[in-house]
């Protein structure tokens, strides 16, 4: 894996970690992967950049998203607010700070800071940010 691309803006995709999935998908038995590539997908039903996950149904779903991490970010956050029934589960950099975490999570879903940095897909470094699971269950709020 190219380091230089893996630590900075250039790279947007963070293959989530099997075991960290496996322990969220214990507690919530996802069936859908709303953003995924072929070669990391962790649901059988999953949508790849081609078929666009921002435009696809995900209601009725247990959904595990960990949506590329660039300026599209936001978008990916809104679908999970506002997506009915169904829990919608999203691997998020803890950016307090931004715009959607403001409008998408906080106050709207369940929030769990990760203690510590996740090393995502096979590097041997963990990433330079923190990351939080959002969580929202059934309706929109």
């Amino acid at each position: 894996m190219n380091t230089k691309v893996l630590f900075s803006s250039e790279n947007e995709e963070w293959e989530t970690p099997i075991d960290f999935y496996n322990e969220l998908n214990k507690e919530f038995k996802f069936n859908l992967d709303p953003c995924a590539l072929p070669n990391n997908a962790k649901c059988e039903k999953f949508f790849t950049p081609n078929d666009n996950g921002l435009e696809q149904r995900w209601e009725g779903h247990q959904v595990f998203c960990n949506p590329p991490y660039g300026k599209e970010i936001g978008k990916w956050v809104k679908k999970c607010m506002e997506s009915v029934g169904g829990t919608r589960v999203a691997l998020l950099p803890a950016r307090t700070d931004t715009r959607w975490f403001h409008d998408y999570v906080y106050g709207k879903a369940e929030i769990r800071f990760v203690k510590g940095r996740l090393k995502f897909g096979d590097s041997k470094n963990s990433a330079p940010f923190p990351s939080m699971v959002a969580i929202w269950r059934g309706e929109v709020k």
